[in-house]
């Protein structure tokens, strides 16, 4: 199973987080399968590759709290939403 979930970078103190594709099994550092974003929680910027998150949640994958708080922002549960329903169609 594939989660959508931060990877701490950064120095002491100064955290950034990559948002990632990485396996359910392995650990916070470990090997991604893809890097689809970049979140910096002190200056509050968020850079996302958002057809590469559409087609790791549209394969299945369950994002984390936070990836999801961030994806709300950007509104990318509405861009999924509109192409499942086209795809219907």
């Amino acid at each position: 199973m594939v989660k959508l979930r931060l990877k701490r970078c950064g120095r002491k103190q100064r955290a950034v987080y990559r948002i990632v594709a990485i396996d359910v099994r392995a650990r916070r550092e470990g090997r991604d399968l893809r890097k689809v974003g970049f979140y910096d929680p002190i200056r509050n910027q968020t850079q996302l590759n958002v057809p590469a998150l559409l087609y790791f949640l549209e394969k299945g994958a369950q994002p984390t709290g936070t990836v999801q708080d961030i994806s709300k922002k950007v509104d990318v549960f509405r861009e999924l939403f509109v192409n499942q329903s086209k795809l219907k169609n």
